[in-house]
């Protein structure tokens, strides 16, 4: 391997650029996965009260609130509160272009969400109208809003065409469904979206109490409660949530897809590599199957090959994959970084895909007559 040098650095940046592309689209997959489960994350409650007919945030399905509080008096339920979910027409304040964004409604007495920033400006969102922006969305498509609060605060901004003030920020991130987040209250969310109803809420969240058993309380209430609503705990809420984008929508296949080109691709160039490498030496290979030598030692020469191919193709892509996820986080403010579970998995797939390639280049060797080649 290291006597045709030219030869061996092919190799390697043909597995380092199939191991990039196996890390790119697992890792913009990934993304889409978490960005979208990243709502949930933040809510303050431990069960969580959804229409049965909503598969995932985009399309959330609402229900009356009066279910709800039904539960109220449920031994173990501390509290409950309510969240609106909405998408809104948001309009770029400094060049007038319009960009989807997610609305979420709170009761500013009970808030939904367990973040430091929104629980300081709680008292703000009292007013009607006024609203709180997400610092880490798309900033180009949405306009450079902190730094427009900066200059003017409460700054006017128009969402559905209704005029709203912007009053302070707070951290979430955009997902594939919008570019970015607001939160209001619950009154200033049916201005903005007139056509729903206040009793008709899309998420109902219950916090119980310190040493209740959730599990308990889950039973509890799908018990009192109506067939067509789910009681989730927040791990089957995003796994829901995540099994509508992997197995519900085109977007995962279709990264799953570019996954299997990537693997494909490696396997070829690796394949190429180990034939010709064989093909060279042929005669040497022979003359050894002459001496005595086994097939069996001879694919072991050629799987060690393999073998250091795939971990020497591995390191820059692995690199090269780091360095490119810490660049699209920057521009995206999507949550891309990688993660020991997808490298791990990616070496795998390098392993397969190289000692699957040796495996096949192996077939011209064993077929070889030591007889026919001299």
């Amino acid at each position: 391997m290291s006597r045709q040098k030219t030869r061996l650095f092919v190799a390697i940046a043909g597995i380092a650029f199939a191991d990039f592309l196996m890390f790119f689209q697992l890792g913009v997959r990934d993304a889409l996965f978490d960005s979208q489960v990243t709502p949930y994350t933040t809510l303050k409650g431990d069960l969580f009260l959804v229409n049965k007919l909503s598969d995932n945030l985009q399309s959330i399905k609402s229900f009356s609130r009066n279910k709800l509080y039904k539960i109220a008096g449920v031994n173990g339920v501390k509290s409950l509160a309510t969240l609106y979910v909405g998408q809104a027409s948001w309009r770029n304040p400094e060049n007038r272009a319009s960009r989807k964004i997610f609305v979420y409604g709170i009761d500013p007495n009970q808030p939904a969400f367990d973040l430091p920033e929104l629980d300081q400006q709680l008292n703000k969102l009292k007013l009607l109208n006024r609203a709180l922006f997400d610092r880490a969305g798309l900033v180009p498509q949405l306009g450079d809003v902190p730094s427009l609060l900066k200059k003017q605060n409460p700054l006017s901004v128009q969402a559905n065409d209704y005029q709203i003030q912007i009053v302070g920020l707070f951290k979430l991130g955009s997902s594939f469904s919008a570019d970015g987040n607001l939160i209001v209250s619950d009154s200033t969310f049916l201005r903005l979206f007139p056509q729903r109803q206040a009793s008709e809420i899309d998420l109902g969240i219950v916090e119980v109490e310190p040493n209740a058993s959730i599990e308990q309380i889950q039973a509890d209430l799908r018990a009192k409660l109506p067939d067509d609503l789910l009681v989730l705990n927040l791990a089957e809420f995003t796994a829901r949530e995540s099994a509508y984008w992997s197995t519900g929508s085109s977007i995962g296949p279709t990264f799953n897809l570019g996954v299997a080109i990537g693997f494909l691709v490696g396997a070829v160039i690796v394949y190429q590599i180990l034939y010709t490498d064989v093909s060279d030496h042929l005669p040497e290979y022979a003359t050894l199957k002459a001496m005595g030598y086994s097939d069996i030692y001879l694919i072991g020469v050629i799987a060690q090959e393999a073998f250091i191919l795939a971990v020497l193709g591995f390191l820059p892509g692995f690199l090269l994959s780091s360095g490119f996820y810490i660049f699209f986080q920057s521009v995206t403010f999507l949550p891309t970084a990688m993660k020991l579970a997808r490298a791990v998995t990616v070496l795998v797939l390098t392993f397969v895909m190289c000692i699957g390639a040796g495996a096949i280049a192996i077939q011209k060797l064993r077929a070889a007559d030591p007889a026919d080649i001299f």
